[in-house]
């Protein structure tokens, strides 16, 4: 199965739970950029994982979510059966892409299928949800506002396609750090109540057509994320990446998640092909265009 890495087209931070969870608003866009995931089932107990092609920063173990997803399913439903995982890595880890999240959900939709009627689907909803924010969305990922803490999920159809240009530092940032930074910092959050801001977007989109109709001042306050203030003082690097995502031409720019992945959007793939060409290693790159679906 495939587990497709997000952006966050915008993000505003509009409270604190008292339970220490922050409720966000956002749209969540799937990309073309995947990692690949086998789940097999056997006889006997237990889940294994097989790592390919990843960072060593990656956890073989249980402290991946893929096997923590695992292992909740198997709780949550009573089942027995050895689980094995292969898992086969191509989004970059703690990048604000959603890998893990997409990683963890793929398992479970894997094992929904294999165990159909197991787990009826608002339970497996919360059984995301428990693993992480992102989770749920990933189960069905497809262009969506999404807000609290990650169950109102509300899928935007018709929305545009979208040529990315995705640049990260190689400097892995925890979203928990993030966002402890961000709850530092006066005037971190959108004050809450504030009228959507990420539905008049996909409108203006679906309008225009054409991305690049779409005035440069609009667009950068739409992809704004509150959490990028509190990123960059983590992470300077990714005030240079900012500026040189506008220099190669991109149309906007915006961070992804808690980041550092920056993405600038582009009229078309072939520009933001062009625009790859000023960057070189360390810093990662990848041309991507978001998916309507899997």
């Amino acid at each position: 199965m495939r587990a497709p890495a997000k952006i966050n087209l915008g993000l505003r931070v509009t409270g604190v739970r008292a339970d220490g969870y922050h409720l966000l608003e956002s749209v969540f866009l799937p990309l073309d950029l995947a990692d690949d995931v086998e789940v097999a089932l056997g006889e006997g107990s237990g889940v294994s994982l097989e790592l390919v092609d990843a960072a060593p920063d990656v956890p073989d173990d249980a402290r991946n979510l893929a096997v923590r997803a695992a292992e909740a399913f198997l709780a949550a439903t009573g089942v027995t059966a050895a689980v094995s995982i292969r898992l086969r890595k191509r989004v970059p880890s703690a990048a604000g892409l959603g890998g893990g999240s997409s990683d963890a959900a793929c398992v479970l939709r894997a094992l929904s299928q294999a165990r159909p009627g197991a787990l009826a689907p608002e339970h497996l909803q919360e059984l995301a949800l428990g693993l992480g924010a992102d989770v749920p969305w990933f189960l069905d990922p497809r262009p969506a506002r999404v807000r609290g803490v990650g169950e109102q999920i509300e899928p935007l159809e018709g929305f545009p396609a979208l040529s990315l240009l995705l640049v990260n530092p190689g400097i892995p940032l925890g979203t928990a750090e993030v966002y402890r930074a961000s709850d530092a910092l006066a005037g971190a959050l959108t004050a809450a109540g504030a009228e959507p801001t990420m539905r008049p977007l996909a409108a203006l989109l679906q309008a225009e057509g054409r991305l690049d109709r779409v005035p440069r001042d609009e667009l950068e306050a739409w992809v704004g994320n509150d959490l990028e203030a509190a990123a960059t003082r983590l992470c300077p690097p990714i005030g240079r990446l900012r500026r040189a995502l506008s220099e190669a031409g991109a149309l906007a720019v915006g961070l992804s998640g808690s980041g550092p992945t920056l993405y600038g959007l582009f009229p078309n793939r072939e520009a933001a092909s062009r625009a790859q060409e000023s960057f070189a290693q360390p810093v990662w790159s990848r041309v991507a265009e978001t998916l309507r679906s899997l």
